[in-house]
């Protein structure tokens, strides 16, 4: 029998896992940081406004109670689902000229991360644009429909550029 140069699939190293993400590229929990987190609960409170018509209050204490909660920046978590749930129709009018359907027809996921992504935009200074943008992406990977992560980018992409123009416009020319 001829020696093969090829090494047989048992002398191989094993395969190294890609560190912080999973096999579909969200990122593993372990990973991430408490505000991912915080923005993760608002996510799931928020759709229990959209399609429960819960109360802030109520998908508060919910929230709080459950497992994990306790690694997330809580007030940061405050912030957004209180934000988004006192300015919904606020967002909703900045979200809307951006969207190419009714807002009825986004999925419930799909737009709660509009609102986070738009109210951290609007309010939440002290994180780049590109940050937002990327958190609400991996939000809707993980959380939405097949594609809407893309529509997501879209959308905010598009919102960015309007609600924190100087800083869109310095980091798109340094980017030259």
């Amino acid at each position: 029998m001829s020696e093969s140069s090829h090494p047989t699939p048992s002398t191989r190293p094993p395969r190294q896992p890609r560190k912080g993400v999973t096999s579909t590229g969200v990122r593993k929990a372990a990973s991430k940081s408490d505000r991912s987190r915080a923005r993760e609960f608002a996510l799931q409170g928020l759709y229990q406004v959209l399609v429960g018509k819960n109360d802030a209050e109520s998908v508060d204490a919910f929230t709080r109670d459950l497992a994990g909660f306790n690694k997330a920046d809580s007030v940061h978590f405050d912030a957004l689902l209180h934000g988004c749930f006192e300015q919904a129709g606020a967002l909703d009018a900045l979200i809307l000229p951006m969207l190419d359907r009714t807002l009825a027809e986004i999925s419930p996921v799909e737009h709660a991360v509009l609102w986070i992504g738009t109210y951290e935009l609007q309010h939440c200074l002290d994180v780049p644009w590109r940050v937002i943008l990327n958190e609400c992406v991996e939000l809707a990977k993980e959380f939405g429909g097949t594609d809407g992560h893309k529509y997501v980018n879209g959308v905010l992409n598009g919102l960015a550029g309007k609600l924190r123009a100087a800083e869109v416009a310095a980091d798109k020319g340094a980017a030259r």
